[in-house]
């Protein structure tokens, strides 16, 4: 006779808040917001729903503390030590890489109130590292915006192509792609580009663009502290 195993319900008090916003952080990799909800959240930590309420409060503040999980993944880079534009490249590959392994932090941010610890200092550094460039004032806050504006949307478009290449491998999709590669195909510009980019080693693609795209707003910001 088969037996069914059920999930042994943990006591509230025996949760921690620290393991339900992992949990969270780690739902919300595979679902996305939309997928998290605080009976999915209990069961995955074997307790029941009232009990994730009971330690985080609401959904909304569960986001929130879970966003700033992630953002405490992002490094620390000293100007001082490496020079403000060394700092800045490290800082936005830092920024990038964590966006695009948690690409739903972007969508929380325009979803809900999110703004905490994290994500203060992750902002309080960047302006440290464009300050010791040189800027001040309004140029200060749009020196920090640009950088940080390239590196979210770079993350996410990025990653948007991540759920492609994992349904790729079905018919209907390669029957979608091959549709869209005949309509690229159909405007010389573009077609060129897909000859040239055919078999071009993905990884190395991406890294060179995102290289490229980071050294021209630094060329830029640089050129604008000499005009000044």
């Amino acid at each position: 006779m088969n037996s069914v195993q059920y999930a042994v319900p943990m006591p509230r008090e025996t949760l921690t808040r620290e393991q339900i916003v992992q949990a969270a952080v780690t739902l919300l990799d595979e679902a996305g917001i939309d997928g998290l909800s605080m009976r999915k959240l209990g069961q995955r930590l074997g307790s029941a729903a009232t009990a994730m309420y009971w330690h985080v409060g609401s959904k909304e503040n569960l986001v929130s503390l879970a966003c700033d999980r992630v953002w405490s993944e992002v490094g620390a880079h000293d100007p001082a030590e490496l020079g403000w534009r060394e700092a800045a490249r490290r800082h936005a590959r830092d920024t990038y890489e964590t966006l695009r392994g948690h690409t739903w932090v972007i969508a929380a941010t325009g979803a809900y109130f999110v703004y905490g610890h994290g994500m203060a200092r992750v902002q309080d550094a960047s302006y440290a590292i464009y300050e010791a460039a040189g800027f001040t004032g309004w140029d200060l806050d749009w020196a920090v915006n640009a950088a940080s504006t390239f590196a979210g949307g770079a993350a996410l478009s990025d990653a948007s192509l991540d759920p492609v290449k994992q349904r790729g491998d079905t018919a209907a999709m390669r029957e979608a792609l091959a549709e869209a590669g005949e309509i690229a195909a159909s405007y010389p510009r573009l077609r060129a580009r897909l000859e040239q980019q055919a078999g071009v080693d993905e990884a190395v693609f991406v890294e060179e663009k995102f290289d490229f795209g980071l050294e021209i707003i630094l060329d830029g910001l640089e050129a604008r502290l000499r005009a000044r």
